[in-house]
This record gives C-alpha cells, sequence and structure tokens, in this order.
C-alpha cells in the first residue's frame, strides 16, 4: 500500500479493501452536500457499493491508469483525492478529490492535493494535471485556483447533474509550472 505523509495530521493512503466500510460511512455522512455536484454519490448506497469502487481503482492501478488515495485527518479516514483518466502518450492525468463535511474548510483538500501534484510530477513524470468541477461549483473551484492551475476554458454541457446538463470548467497545471 503506497502512503504519501502529507504533515503531521495529514497523510495519504492507497485505498484498499478494509476501508470500504469507514469510506462509505464518511460518504454516507455527507451525502446531501456531496450528491449536489457527485453525481456517483446517489448510487453509492451500502459499503459494498464502496468497496467495489475500491476494487476497481486497485485493478486500474495495475493498468497504470488511476490511482486512489483515502485522505486521513487526525487518523480519521475523511475523503478521497485520485488521479484518473490518465493519458500515457501525452503524460496527463485529471485529479478528483472530496471531503466529508466536517474536514472542509481546514485546508485538507488543497495539502492532499499538493501531495498527489508532487507525486504525480516526480514519481509518476507527468507532463500535466487537470481538474474539472461544475461551473456551478464555487467551493471546489477555490482549490485549483490555490494551487497555481490556470483555467483553461468551459465545457458546454459536458455533464449531467441530476437530470439536467451542466458546463464543466477545466483547469491545469504543467510541470514546469508548480512550484510546491
Amino acid at each position: 500500500m503506497l502512503e504519501l505523509s502529507v504533515n503531521e495530521s495529514l497523510i495519504l493512503r492507497q485505498l484498499q479493501p478494509e476501508h470500504a466500510p469507514a469510506l462509505y460511512q464518511q460518504m454516507d455522512t455527507s451525502r446531501k452536500s456531496l450528491r449536489r455536484f457527485l453525481p456517483w454519490v446517489d448510487y453509492n448506497t451500502h459499503s459494498d457499493h464502496t468497496l467495489r469502487f475500491i476494487e476497481m481503482m486497485l485493478r486500474k492501478t495495475e493498468d497504470q491508469e488511476a490511482i486512489a488515495f483515502g485522505i486521513w485527518y487526525q487518523e480519521q479516514l475523511c475523503g478521497v483525492v485520485d488521479l484518473h483518466n490518465w493519458d500515457h502518450p501525452l503524460e496527463k492525468a485529471e485529479i478528483g478529490y472530496w471531503l466529508g463535511e466536517k474536514f472542509r474548510s481546514k485546508g485538507i483538500a488543497v495539502n492532499a492535493c499538493k501531495a498527489l501534484i508532487s507525486f504525480a510530477f516526480e514519481s509518476l513524470r507527468l507532463n500535466k494535471l487537470e481538474i474539472r468541477f461544475a461551473l456551478q461549483n464555487e467551493r471546489s473551484a477555490q482549490i485549483p485556483i490555490r494551487l497555481g492551475f490556470a483555467k483553461e476554458g468551459i465545457l458546454r454541457h459536458s455533464a449531467k447533474l441530476h437530470g439536467q446538463y451542466v458546463d464543466t470548467v477545466v483547469m491545469g497545471i504543467l510541470k514546469q509550472d508548480w512550484k510546491h
């Protein structure tokens, strides 16, 4: 299991099957706020669904397509940060993240993303990372801004949330521009 130490109170651990019950509980406790911008929340109704997600991400890690880390804050699993949609010829991937409600506004997501970005550029030798989010998700927009990502554009009607098309913002950062 891969671990990335962030600071004295924050560590990223590659998700394993035994993390499914705690991760499901954290998601379920924050279901109402998470589902606003994460459509998969409605389909994750049992810890078995979380277990299947973790097993899928482990297979994708073996195939070098993705990797998912649980975020532990003060030894409590509080969310997820991941790399997905690896494009090997272009040496790029996308970052996704979510936190349980009671762990927000503490700098956890920014610091977890910093560690993941450094890992992606240094260990995985990627050249570019992107973060995509619904245009209306102002809270999520603050994370790539704080990390130095540049707004690259808006993809119109590129996602569907609860039956409605939404625009997606694409923000990116190149390895050469990463200052952390």
